[in-house]
């Protein structure tokens, strides 16, 4: 039994999730993670490996049958997070679910024309679908996006830009945050608008930055694009909610990652400390050395386990949805900040080996800041828990 095994939890996990789970692992430990250093060297990784992800599940995990997915509860979408964090990267990761937060809109809120034409293609790999919100001006602040729809008989004409787009460069469809009342402040006046990527007059820059090296993302800028009204999620002017309602699911699930990730930097850590001695003696063998793995152990427990109350919580709608918001909030600043001291921890104790590419915790130190950051700050999410307390 390795260092962190357990048995499965019955009390959230069913023999069936666990089933799925060792098909997941299996396909992880095959097809990504012996690729990832070369994939994150090359900044890029095959395109096939989302019909492959697709041809088990993966992609259409949680999604009505008619359109090529699997109903199925929060728990599997925990498995997938979990099981992908495995691989170590990031960016492997962020780029082959961008469909998890370009979806839901148009499953909740889009027409039957639009969920057809979008919603089986990317289910099925043949297409990339991201999410385009964050502006350069704006960052988190969705209620003053500054990019604008005008509604010219069966078009909007669409102008901005966003920035930090995963997927960004490859997308196939995008779902937008832009704003159709521009004389409108505030969170009133913003639509969702599906713009396909080869729409003229979109122009799509990729970005270098500190981790996620395979991850695409994408600076857009939209100049006169011309896009069609059935394109529209929902209803004009009443997008906002539709973004912040899917922020829970990406905060839930990247709290999950970020305790996934912790946990490999400690399984590192600890194999490493296991072989590694000084003066005849293995560093686990060493009180220190011991005392920094209980550490990284009990962060880790403490994050995962509000992670699976959560979810829990939101299977059986147990919670009341201000107070659920800002727990989602906190799980996601605890389990950041988890990820952060395992990463931390294991390039100390990995010392010299710990700076070099290659190890995975190398790589999860400089992926540590984009799960802090992506999703909604730190501040942010202490700041929105406090409001939705009363604070």
């Amino acid at each position: 039994m390795d260092f962190l095994d357990a048995p499965p939890l019955p009390f959230y996990f069913s023999p069936d999730h666990e089933q799925f789970r060792a098909s997941v692992r299996d396909f992880i430990s095959r097809e990504i993670t012996p690729n990832v250093n070369a994939w994150d060297e090359a900044e890029t990784f095959p395109r096939s490996l989302y019909a492959r992800s697709a041809e088990l599940g993966i992609l259409g995990l949680g999604y009505p049958e008619e359109y090529g997915g699997t109903p199925a509860d929060v728990f599997y979408q925990l498995v997938v997070a979990e099981e992908f964090a495995r691989c170590g990267s990031g960016g492997v990761q962020a780029s082959m679910n961008s469909h998890g937060i370009a979806l839901p809109p148009i499953l909740a809120a889009g027409n039957e024309e639009l969920k057809r034409r979008v919603i089986p293609p990317v289910l099925a790999g043949r297409k990339i679908a991201a999410l385009a919100v964050t502006e350069p001006s704006g960052g988190s602040d969705v209620a003053n996006l500054k990019t604008t729809a005008i509604r010219d008989g069966d078009h909007y004409i669409v102008n901005g830009e966003k920035t930090f787009i995963t997927s960004g460069v490859r997308a196939d469809f995008i779902t937008t945050a832009v704003r159709t009342a521009p004389k409108v402040l505030g969170a009133g006046g913003i639509s969702a608008l599906v713009i396909e990527g080869g729409t003229p007059g979109l122009t799509r820059t990729p970005l270098k930055k500190m981790g996620w090296w395979s991850s695409d993302t994408a600076h857009l800028r939209f100049d006169d694009c011309r896009v069609p009204v059935a394109n529209l999620v929902g209803e004009e002017n009443r997008g906002f909610k539709l973004f912040m309602r899917n922020f829970n699911t990406e905060r839930l699930l990247m709290a999950s990652l970020a305790c996934g990730y912790a946990e490999v930097c400690l399984e590192e850590a600890v194999d490493w400390a296991r072989q590694r001695t000084i003066g005849g003696t293995a560093l686990s063998e060493r009180q220190v050395v011991r005392h920094k793995l209980m550490d990284m152990t009990l962060r880790i427990d403490a994050a995962r386990t509000l992670v699976y109350d959560l979810a829990y919580r939101i299977e059986h709608q147990l919670a009341d949805p201000a107070q659920l918001v800002a727990r989602i909030c906190l799980a996601k600043v605890q389990a950041t900040q988890a990820m952060q001291f395992c990463a931390d921890q294991a390039v100390q104790l990995l010392g010299g080996m710990g700076y070099m590419r290659g190890t995975k915790s190398e790589r999860i130190y400089r992926e540590v800041k984009v799960m802090m950051i992506g999703g909604g700050s730190e501040e942010v999410m202490k700041d929105l828990a406090a409001r939705q307390l009363g604070l």
